[in-house]
């Protein structure tokens, strides 16, 4: 069994989807809702994992790196927030960098230079990518040098979970680390940035992609800068959907999933669902106009006039396609929120939480107990189960060839 230690656990989808794959074991998980009274999220997952890892409710900044030792993970896996990855030379110089307070990146960091797990895996919005607007690619360029200094070697790819066989077409990026003191990395380093990418890299073998490379975007190489204050001051980059960093140096290409069929909307939706989910007419008149095309004057703070425009999206929702990405509004009046027509009573309704449990790939009424709203909220905020279950399995496959590579290697069999 791995260790695993888990943080921003949300309602424990990390959890479920390595669970499933019976080859992990989370020693500690942390969940802690800022400016909350109501801890619904880890009232949920302490609940549902009861009498299985320590449960931690702490503002994570406040969780001594020291005490997590012993439980020596090997894995550190969480949702984190996209913030300002700003750093910046500490005041005496000799400190090194300081990272701008508040920014949950950090203390992920954190941990990590203290407990060396020798696998990461973490879950971003894709966005992350570009931001922020006014320096593209910084943010996540200061990532990656992050790692780079703390002697891992990472892996990324946005994965829309529909093309892999999902319910819902939620587009996510996974960053993968891994140490660089692993039989993973060493067997690897010799292999064309290509390779990895399309054959023999973490994402290749579970998320398959086509050979051919896109013709829009031609792939980049290009060596990150040695300070990361510079970085964080003036470097700007347009990453790829999929890549590489290496000791640095860093390879992105925009690959072509090689797309499985879907679960449809449709397969997921309930029957006989209570009437409190069902439409007035007040509502479906609203939901018409914020879901119809739109052009509309407005005025700008400078007295500049601008026409805002928007298309129309589908009305109900097809459920013959995966559900569209989930958002924590979910279930409200708001352009974002499903609207079906029940096959049975042939009414327009909005999505139940169970539904929205099953569009991410939860067992049913997992996150009972709490209010709607936030039953719809956490789903919105979670990730796609399925995929973290077939990452975990890629995981324990690495697994067992690093503990092959141990036994074979001339250097450990010396030690006996």
């Amino acid at each position: 069994m791995l260790k695993v230690i888990e943080l921003f656990a949300g309602v424990g989808g990390f959890r479920l989807g390595l669970e499933a794959t019976r080859g992990f074991e989370v020693v500690w998980g942390n969940q802690w809702e800022p400016s909350k009274k109501a801890q619904d999220a880890f009232n949920c997952y302490s609940t549902r994992f009861k009498g299985k890892g320590i449960h931690s409710n702490d503002d994570i900044a406040t969780v001594n790196e020291k005490s997590l030792l012993e439980l020596e993970p090997d894995l550190l896996v969480g949702g984190f927030p996209c913030q300002d990855y700003s750093v910046a030379r500490s005041l005496s110089g000799e400190k090194g960098i300081q990272g701008k307070k508040g920014v949950l990146f950090w203390e992920i960091t954190r941990l990590v230079n203290d407990l060396k797990p020798k696998y990461v895996l973490l879950e971003n919005v894709d966005r992350l990518l570009k931001s922020p607007s006014k320096q593209r690619g910084k943010d996540f360029s200061v990532m990656l040098a992050s790692f780079r200094d703390l002697n891992y070697s990472v892996e990324w790819r946005v994965i829309n979970a529909a093309e892999y066989g999902q319910a819902q077409r939620r587009r996510r990026i996974f960053i993968f680390a891994i140490r660089n003191d692993t039989a993973y990395i060493k067997e690897r380093g010799q292999l064309e940035d290509y390779n990895l990418i399309h054959d023999s890299g973490f994402f290749a073998s579970s998320f398959p992609i086509l050979e051919e490379v896109s013709k829009k975007h031609k792939p980049i190489s290009f060596q990150l800068p040695e300070d990361i204050v510079e970085i964080s001051d003036e470097f700007s980059m347009k990453y790829l959907n999929a890549g590489i960093m290496r000791g640095g140096a860093v390879y992105s290409e925009e690959v072509i999933p090689r797309v499985e069929e879907p679960k449809m909307l449709g397969e997921i939706l309930q029957s006989d669902v209570d009437e409190k989910y069902y439409l007035n007419e007040n509502a479906i008149e609203k939901f018409e106009y914020l879901k119809g095309p739109k052009k509309i004057e407005r005025t700008a703070s400078t007295g500049h006039k601008y026409v805002f425009s928007e298309g129309g999206m589908s009305f109900p929702e097809p459920l013959d396609k995966p559900g569209r990405t989930m958002l924590t509004s979910e279930g409200t009046v708001n352009r974002s929120s499903h609207v079906v027509e029940d096959p049975e009573t042939k009414r327009l309704r909005i999505l139940t939480p169970v539904e929205c449990e099953r569009l991410n790939g939860f067992p049913d009424n997992w996150t009972e107990g709490m209010s709607d709203r936030m039953r719809y909220f956490c789903m919105g905020n979670a990730l796609v189960v399925g995929l973290i279950e077939r990452m975990g399995r890629r995981i324990l496959d690495i697994e067992e060839n690093e503990k092959a590579s141990y036994k074979e290697s001339p250097e450990q069999l010396s030690l006996f």
